[in-house]
């Protein structure tokens, strides 16, 4: 089985904690990522995902422009270690009701792993594992 390392998108994504909900939105858009981890100076004080962005800014019907990272984003932010399994991430968010880890090795984050990718995983698992020449072929229509 694989690590969680290995399905990790490791192209970190930051934002400050100070900067707007529809710059993060903006953001998230242009990276094409879901999630941004909100740093502030050198530290990492949380993250904020579209589904925060979605449940905690634009539910409550306040102006996105002036609604700040900082006051939606999840902290502290979920981890696992990189050499844990895939299941294993599975399993923590399940519990934990997340959709987005961060990825440790010795105690840093180096990565996020998100529902998407463990959906990619387990799919090219289950193709691997359906045998490639079952001697199907397009079954005939009759032209009567």
């Amino acid at each position: 089985m694989a690590s969680i390392s290995q399905i990790a998108n490791k192209r970190l994504k930051f934002i400050g904690p100070k900067a707007s909900i529809a710059s993060a939105a903006k953001t998230m858009r242009t990276a094409r990522v879901g999630s941004l981890l909100v740093k502030k100076g050198k530290q990492l004080v949380g993250i904020v995902t579209d589904t925060d962005i979605v449940r905690r800014a634009v539910a409550t019907g306040k102006p996105l422009g002036k609604l700040t990272v900082e006051k939606i984003m999840t902290t502290p932010i979920c981890t696992i270690e990189g050499n844990q399994s895939v299941d294993d991430a599975q399993d923590m968010m399940a519990d934990l009701g997340v959709r987005h880890l961060g990825v440790t090795k010795n105690g840093e984050i180096v990565g996020v792993v998100s529902v998407r990718n463990l959906l990619l995983h387990y799919k090219r698992y289950a193709q691997s594992m359906i045998p490639q020449d079952m001697g199907y072929s397009e079954p005939k229509i009759s032209q009567d």
